[in-house]
């Protein structure tokens, strides 16, 4: 049987550069004339360039730089600008937002929340920026704006992070730029807001990420396995019988009863995609502004069940504990108060005291 070789992923051609279609170029040019590189053919075309960033592009560079600059040289400040602390410390390095005394306080002392609000501003104008030349240059070429849109979907999720604090009042709750500092922030911010899982609009987000995360390991895989068959050239394939894609289809319909088309699977896997951070979003601007704790919204629409009370003490144990706890909090933990140390007497040798005669016996020159 006459098998179909990927021109794409098996052999590479080496030919003039594709420089691309004629398009309405209304700032600047494409840059570079292309080049081919032997380990991106391996994942993709081999072909890199020539890459056109138009008016947008550029300005959504120049700010993400500054953004990238300002919270690099914060970290390297708190390091005492040594190079080697920077790379040794730089997982637990963050540029943190300003403390809840400065509220929504337009700029705050630089050094107090001042550069992470600057740094900010220009991180989300860049991303913005680059939103725009994603829109922009699917129209030029004539395409649909589902990549901008999907694009979309993930900085609406990016935004609610500043929106939520906004609508809480304090900058505060703001997530902090670093590597480690923003998965603490999660889990905090998790545990302030009686854990994140009890939220409905989270678990969707879960849903559509698992859900995404499948449809995807279908799809390629099934494209995958009707490869030797011609199957990514989909156009070709839906138009005769005995194709790949009709093996790839029957393949399902036979398994599971049903199978989606080449244009359907798409349009799952875009949508599934797109709802991750769109959900996500939603549950992060209802966290403090309509649910204060989502474990005790879950007791009280019968999504969680009330666990039983802990650590409750009868009237005879909290007379026992009487002048070891300072008071006593009835939806609470009592708080403890450390004793006092005992006086030392004639028969006990301080440790310290010890030490210091010691020292002061010892020769000055000795070593």
């Amino acid at each position: 049987m006459l098998e179909y070789q990927n021109l794409f992923t098996r052999v590479q051609v080496r030919t003039a550069p594709d420089p691309g279609l004629p398009i309405d170029e209304t700032f600047g040019q494409r840059y570079g004339t292309g080049v081919f590189n032997y380990w991106a053919g391996k994942l993709g075309d081999a072909q890199l360039g020539p890459i056109y960033l138009g008016f947008w592009g550029i300005v959504s560079l120049l700010f993400g730089f500054l953004a990238f600059e300002i919270i690099g040289l914060n970290m390297m400040k708190s390091v005492g600008w040594s190079p080697v602390e920077f790379i040794r410390q730089l997982p637990w390095l963050a540029l943190e937002p300003p403390s809840p005394e400065y509220g929504l306080k337009i700029l705050p002392p630089l050094a107090k929340g001042g550069w992470y609000l600057i740094a900010g501003f220009f991180l989300t104008f860049s991303i913005l920026c680059w939103w725009i030349r994603t829109y922009t240059r699917a129209r030029a070429l004539g395409m649909g704006t589902h990549l901008a849109w999907a694009f979309g979907a993930a900085i609406f999720l990016y935004l609610s992070f500043f929106f939520q604090p906004l609508l809480i009042g304090s900058w505060s709750e703001m997530v902090p730029f670093g590597l480690l500092a923003h998965l603490d922030w999660t889990s905090a911010f998790s545990i302030r807001y009686g854990n994140l899982y009890y939220n409905p609009f989270h678990a969707l987000s879960i849903v559509f990420l698992y859900g995404s995360v499948l449809l995807f390991a279908m799809h390629a895989a099934t494209i995958l396995a009707v490869s030797r068959l011609g199957g990514e050239r989909e156009i070709e394939q839906i138009t005769d019988r005995g194709t790949a894609a009709e093996r790839s289809a029957l393949f399902w319909r036979w398994t599971m009863g049903w199978n989606a088309t080449m244009e359907s699977i798409h349009r799952w896997a875009w949508w599934f995609a797109s709802l991750v951070g769109f959900t996500g979003g939603i549950g992060i601007l209802l966290t403090g502004t309509v649910v204060d704790n989502w474990y005790l919204w879950a007791v009280k629409h019968g999504v969680a069940p009330q666990y039983p009370a802990q650590n409750i003490l009868t009237t005879e144990q909290l007379e026992a504990l009487r002048g070891q706890y300072a008071g006593r909090l009835q939806n609470g933990y009592p708080t403890y108060t450390m004793p006092a140390p005992a006086a030392m007497d004639s028969t006990m040798t301080d440790s310290t005291a010890v030490i210091d005669s010691t020292a002061a016996a010892a020769p000055t020159g000795a070593n």
